[in-house]
């Protein structure tokens, strides 16, 4: 049984056992009011996951014949997926993190925007997402875009993905350091879980951001 339909079967059975409880046992604990989840009444209804949703977004995004507006729909919807952690962290078992990071490199701005605000989308307060995107590279390409794009959406989204991945993440702000040029660099070690001193660091590549481009 998928867990879609095992979670049905539990909110039933409780569900069930509470009412009957009711009229016999006036502390025997009433149902939550909470539902079964989208997930799980996609599975009694036969449509797709989350995890299949996500798939068939990147597929679109990655598809030669699809229109670029169409393409944006497909980021929008994927971003608003990976919004619910538990879809964030399966981008590693799904295989989605490589394809993801690549579209940073996409010709088209829209592309390179969406991208990156996924990335931060997925890895804000989610230290297995701040691992993978780590692992595959995703920070020098970020790194670039933030001071170096010329579409300044672009740069705004990647600066928001750098400041989320570093947070209270200190592999990642090492590696960001790294790839800052010397200029820019802090002039001693960062706490990754000081609030106060990742944003400073972060607002020297705001400002940086800003005057790269005017």
């Amino acid at each position: 049984m998928d867990s879609g339909m095992n979670q049905l079967l539990k909110w039933s059975i409780e569900n069930s056992e509470s009412t009957q409880n009711d009229s016999t046992d006036p502390k025997a604990e009433r149902p939550s009011g909470r539902g079964p989840n989208q997930e799980a009444i996609r599975s009694l209804m036969g449509g797709p996951s989350d995890a299949d949703l996500m798939k068939l977004s990147m597929a679109a995004i990655q598809s030669p014949d699809v229109s670029l507006d169409d393409k944006l729909v497909a980021f929008d919807n994927f971003e608003q997926l990976i919004e619910i952690v538990d879809n964030a962290n399966n981008l590693k078992s799904l295989a989605l993190w490589t394809p993801l990071v690549a579209e940073l490199s996409n010709v088209e701005a829209e592309m390179r925007r969406m991208a990156a605000w996924c990335i931060g989308t997925a890895v804000q307060n989610n230290v297995k997402s701040q691992e993978r995107a780590l692992a595959v590279n995703a920070l020098p390409n970020l790194v670039q875009l933030a001071l170096e794009d010329p579409d300044d959406q672009v740069r705004r989204k990647a600066i928001y993905a750098l400041s989320s991945e570093i947070r209270n993440y200190p592999p990642a702000l090492r590696v960001m350091v790294q790839e800052l040029p010397k200029e820019l660099r802090p002039g001693s070690v960062v706490d990754a879980g000081d609030m106060d001193e990742v944003d400073k660091v972060m607002d020297v590549i705001k400002q940086a951001s800003g005057k790269s481009k005017t």
